[in-house]
């Protein structure tokens, strides 16, 4: 049986005030991985963060735990999977200021584990 990356995932509550809320919708209307030169790895990549925001914002106030959005994040990251070493490290230096405004500062080993290679 295959090791599940969120197995060792420390849970806690997230604080999701106005401000967090704000950012989010700014972050999902930004654009994505500008600096990926492969254009068909940035779109499919950039559409994977697009999803993920759009599940924060759909559903975080009712959902607001470190987990469940790990558990939101993991289909971006298993798409990140398979692409350049370069788009991992774009698609990490995306995720990481994201997941810092949500209050998710140790994601580390699961990035680690999606991303690396």
């Amino acid at each position: 049986m295959a090791r599940d990356p969120l197995r060792d995932v420390v849970d806690a509550p997230l604080f999701i005030v106005p401000r967090v809320l704000e950012s989010l919708h700014g972050y999902r209307a930004a654009p994505k991985l500008a600096q990926l030169a492969n254009d068909e790895e940035r779109s499919r990549l950039a559409a994977a963060l697009d999803a993920f925001g759009d599940r924060l914002l759909a559903d975080i106030e009712r959902h607001p735990t470190t987990f469940w959005v790990m558990k939101q994040c993991q289909p971006a990251l298993e798409l990140a999977q398979g692409a350049s070493r370069e788009a991992r490290q774009q698609f990490r230096a995306e995720l990481e200021p994201l997941l810092a405004l949500l209050g998710i500062r140790d994601a580390n080993d699961v990035l680690y584990f999606y991303l690396s290679a």
